[in-house]
């Protein structure tokens, strides 16, 4: 597997990754076993960096990847990134405290049976708080604590990525970023390069749209966010498609699977159009092992041609762009 130096996490990291929030139960239905037969394709294909949050399942996906780790030889190869913030009730930047903080990260210390949290990420917070310079202080003091080693943040806008950016020490950024979100390409992840810090792309199959398996007649489940989130009255709208339109995600997802090249799936192209524009990490998620090796493999693919590229472009200017890029 390719990797990557990010400077300001001080170590190198694979890059492609592994999201976990479907294995913490809340909208994906994988079993205990199932998981840790993800989380073995995973590492087998090469992956070394696991992407999890302590509200995913109630810290079940933090339970998982700390089981999976525990007495491994070469646990130091993987690198567990998790998020806090978003247990807090109310929901507000009043919430975002020292000793919340220590709450939060204590308790996924437990789930994930280590000392030191290899990198801990704000979970979206308000966007006040990307501007508070006392929590930033705050997770210095968890560094200075031992109960972290890095930190970051997870975002929904391109406005808060730029005001954490403001941080000499921040280590990373999750930022929503795929072919029919491009926005972050234009200033976030030059300035990211620029001050070493890493960019982990989140949601990069849109949801699953840039699978290019649905149409316009595709379902889900329930419980899955893609049915009770697609108006975003639960969540941010950006979480589920990328905020794009379902119906016009099905379509554009069709010309962009067209550009898939001999022997590659389009969700292989995607992850691949990551690779080339600099991202840091890529985070898709896999219910099954086979899912979980397949994104490996596309850490390995050649470069797309530059027509391809252009192509892509051309699909989210016609189809994507006035959906989200004056939005996120």
């Amino acid at each position: 597997m390719r990797t990557t130096m990010v400077p300001n996490l001080g170590r190198e990291i694979s890059l492609v990754g592994l999201g976990t929030w479907q294995l913490g139960g809340d909208w994906a239905t994988v079993g205990d076993d199932a998981a840790q037969e993800v989380l073995a394709a995973a590492a087998d294909a090469g992956t070394r960096l696991f992407d999890t949050a302590d509200v995913y399942g109630d810290g079940r996906s933090e339970r998982a990847i700390g089981r999976f780790l525990a007495g491994r030889a070469d646990r130091a190869d993987f690198t567990v990134i998790t998020k806090m913030g978003r247990r807090a009730e109310p929901h507000e930047p009043a919430a975002y405290t020292l000793d919340a903080f220590r709450a939060w990260t204590d308790r996924s210390r437990e789930n994930l049976g280590v000392e030191t949290l290899d990198l801990v990420q704000l979970h979206c917070p308000p966007t006040a708080v990307y501007g508070d310079e006392r929590v930033y202080d705050d997770l210095r003091t968890l560094q200075a604590e031992g109960r972290i080693a890095r930190w970051g943040v997870s975002v929904e806008l391109v406005d808060e990525a730029l005001a954490a950016l403001e941080q000499p020490d921040l280590a990373t950024i999750q930022i929503i970023v795929n072919i029919f979100r491009r926005k972050p390409l234009e200033r976030v992840l030059p300035l990211a390069a620029e001050r070493g810090v890493g960019i982990i792309a989140r949601l990069p199959l849109a949801s699953g749209l840039l699978s290019g398996k649905y149409d316009e007649h595709t379902t889900f489940a329930p419980e899955d966010h893609r049915t009770w989130n697609r108006d975003g009255s639960k969540m941010n709208i950006g979480e589920t498609f990328s905020g794009i339109p379902f119906e016009v995600g099905v379509a554009a997802a069709r010309e962009v699977a067209a550009l898939t090249p001999a022997g590659w799936t389009t969700a292989q192209m995607a992850l691949g159009w990551l690779a080339q524009v600099g991202v840091a990490t890529m985070i898709p998620g896999a219910s099954r092992p086979s899912q979980a090796v397949s994104n490996a493999a596309a850490a390995e693919m050649p470069a797309l041609p530059e027509e391809t590229m252009r192509a892509l472009e051309d699909i989210y200017d016609r189809h994507c762009r006035r959906h989200v890029h004056d939005v996120f």
